[in-house]
């Protein structure tokens, strides 16, 4: 497998497709470039999904991630831009991106997107307190 940036996604078949649960990945190093000054945007990206039949491998999650390192790209399109990426991947039940973008000028900027599959409802929730 390559180890320069690519926007190629790689999957893998769900080990429990009969089953909601819920992966969470963590990207603190995502980097862009603001399109108005070119100087470079840092990000965490909070990645929370219920796969349907497909999960996303990591590696190339790693190396798609790294392909908007030298893009100019505005907060909210850039995330927007991703999560549709990651769902054609994998096509999930459910799928939600927060990018939580590092202070510029005194602020700070928290995109979310969310994607439902049509007809999909989430279980309900349990308070186990």
């Amino acid at each position: 497998m390559s180890t320069l940036p690519s926007k190629d996604l790689d999957t893998f078949p769900s080990p429990h497709p009969g089953r909601d649960y819920t992966i969470r990945i963590r990207v603190p190093e995502f980097t862009c470039l603001c399109p108005k000054t070119g100087q470079p945007d840092f990000a965490i990206l909070h990645l929370e999904y219920i796969p349907d039949q497909l999960c996303l491998e990591l590696k190339s999650l790693k190396l798609y991630v790294w392909s908007f390192r030298n893009e100019g790209a505005f907060h909210e399109d850039v995330t927007n831009r991703i999560l549709d990426d990651l769902v054609a991947a994998c096509q999930p039940r459910f799928m939600r991106l927060r990018a939580e973008f590092n202070v510029r000028g005194g602020l700070y900027t928290d995109v979310v997107a969310e994607h439902r599959q049509p007809g999909w409802t989430p279980q309900p929730t349990i308070d186990i307190s």
